[in-house]
């Protein structure tokens, strides 16, 4: 295990034994380790990017929460994109040209259809698809297309399956159309992909892991389909999605024909988690993936050791073909640099989160709201260099904050901010509308927001306008602010520890995400937001 990786794991109190294999207690490790240390290269504000320039790569491939991966091979172009929740606009399309670097696109979804969860993308007849399952009111799975990736997109529109997730296109060895579901459920498309031609059906039963392994329940779901010569090879997540590290993983099973009858893989589960001192836990919901070299991989996602607040990561394992026509992943738990993909062509990865707001705001890209109203966009306006948010609510719980994606264990943060007369606006460290922390102010106070609460309200010596840094590191949360443009800086006398804001306490499958936030009259002014990952 790298260096870094394993003073993470010890300052976490997490190298001792787990007693979560089988049954069985997994021996620490010893902090001996021969091996160089390896870190990652850094690219915009300092944020780690998975190609470490010597033709391998060191996962994550995308940091931060990019969970439930759907990837997409096009020619010689791959493109992805991730469950985005409660963040409008939502499903940002990735684009790739060696597995490793990605690059954000455009966002394929506008309008608030409710949470988001483990999209399908797909193409066939040369248009683009996308299924998208809801949680709302109705649950159900839209879908919607473009003839181009980088849309526009269609108005999604629901298909009328109320009681599944995790849509999979798959067509037949007799060109039938289908939608794989989870539980082992499918259901028959129309021939152009945009409706119903059937009932849903229950053709596959999963494999079960044995009764006494930890999980967090057997839940099968996330089903993908690939045609790998005379097969159709079946890819199914398994118990749980979150919970105990060792609960999620990757089973698979093939046939030959589209309708079965379905193998299991003798090798069953591909990929797990067998102890909480591995690299990454909960490892699952995979797909197969070709390389532009002729290569086999596999897109899953993960959490990182003690990072539940960072989400469900991407990343990438090698897969080996064997000759009995199954395979394997052969990344083992992944904590090491791997060999890239040959071929393609690396394009710049990442982006910037920092923001001069010298044009016009990239929502859907750097910036989503959370759970926005319909007309959410009118709220900003970029002029002079600077963002004008309109207030929302009385506090980040009721006022849709403005958030980015941070991928790194720790970083820093600050922005310019002003405060509208009679309004509020700060800095906020945001899960949900529950399960926040923050900074704010107003022109006489500042108000502390913690647990998702507004506590203390000391007075504010800057008057209406400041400059806020927030310093998250590994979850140990300080703030500091200045009256003078950042030049001197003064301790706010409050610290935080927020290890704990993350789906296993409050659910929901999020992250703990940096942003803005405006509440009350009036619109509060940001200007110059600065990202350093640290």
């Amino acid at each position: 295990m790298p260096a870094d990786r394993r003073d993470l794991l010890k300052g976490a109190g997490l190298l001792a034994a787990s007693g979560l294999v089988g049954g069985a207690a997994a021996a620490a490790e010893p902090l001996a380790d021969a091996r160089p240390p390896v870190r990652w290269r850094r690219g915009f504000d300092n944020q780690r990017i998975a190609d470490l320039g010597d033709g391998r790569f060191l996962n994550p491939i995308l940091a931060g929460d990019r969970p439930d991966p759907a990837v997409l091979r096009d020619g010689d172009d791959y493109y992805a994109t991730f469950s985005s929740f409660d963040a409008y606009p939502g499903l940002l399309i990735w684009h790739s040209r060696d597995l490793v670097n990605w690059r954000p696109l455009k966002p394929a979804l506008q309008r608030n259809i409710g949470s988001v969860w483990a999209p399908g993308l797909h193409k066939d007849r040369g248009r683009y698809l996308l299924y998208i399952p809801v949680k709302a009111q109705p649950n159900d799975i839209f879908v919607s297309h473009a003839e181009h990736i980088e849309g526009p997109w269609s108005d999604p529109v629901p298909l009328g399956l109320p009681d599944h997730i995790d849509p999979c296109f798959a067509v037949g060895e007799d060109g039938s159309r289908w939608l794989f579901l989870s539980g082992g459920d499918r259901v028959r498309l129309a021939d152009d992909g945009l409706s119903l031609a059937g009932g849903v059906e229950h053709v596959y039963d999963p494999w079960h892991y044995p009764s006494d392994w930890v999980v967090e329940g057997f839940s099968p779901e996330g089903p993908k389909l690939h045609r790998i010569g005379g097969w159709f090879y079946m890819l199914t997540a398994v118990g749980g999605t979150a919970g105990p590290p060792t609960g999620h993983m990757v089973i698979a099973a093939r046939s030959h024909s589209i309708h079965g009858p379905w193998e299991q893989h003798p090798g069953n589960p591909l990929v797990r988690t067998t102890s909480e001192t591995e690299a990454w836990w909960s490892r699952g919901h995979a797909s197969l993936v070709e390389g532009p070299d002729g290569s086999w991989w596999s897109f899953y996602h993960g959490y990182e050791n003690g990072f539940w607040t960072l989400g469900r990561q991407t990343l990438l394992d090698p897969v080996e073909f064997t000759p009995d026509g199954w395979f394997r992943m052969t990344g083992g738990d992944l904590s090491q640099p791997l060999a890239k993909p040959g071929g393609g062509t690396a394009l710049p990865p990442g982006m910037a989160l920092s923001d001069t707001f010298a044009g016009p705001l990239a929502l859907g890209g750097k910036w989503a709201f959370f759970r926005p109203a319909p007309d959410e966009g009118s709220r900003v306006r970029v002029s002079g260099g600077a963002l004008h948010l309109a207030g929302k609510g009385d506090a980040p719980s009721s006022g849709s904050p403005l958030l980015i994606t941070a991928g790194d264990t720790s970083y820093r943060f600050e922005c310019d901010v002003e405060a509208a007369p009679g309004g509020r606006a700060g800095l906020v460290l945001f899960y949900d509308d529950r399960l926040y922390c923050g900074l704010g102010f107003d022109r006489e106070r500042f108000v502390t927001h913690q647990y998702g609460l507004e506590r203390g309200r000391p007075a504010n010596p800057h008057g209406s306008r400041m400059r806020i840094r927030v310093t998250n590191r590994r979850h140990i949360v300080t703030y500091d602010t200045s009256g003078d443009g950042g030049r001197s800086w003064r301790r706010f006398d409050r610290g935080m520890e927020v290890s704990g804001y993350h789906h296993n306490v409050r659910g929901g499958f999020l992250m703990l995400r940096p942003g803005l936030y405006a509440a009350g009259p009036g619109e509060a002014v940001f200007r110059d937001f600065r990202f350093t990952a640290l």
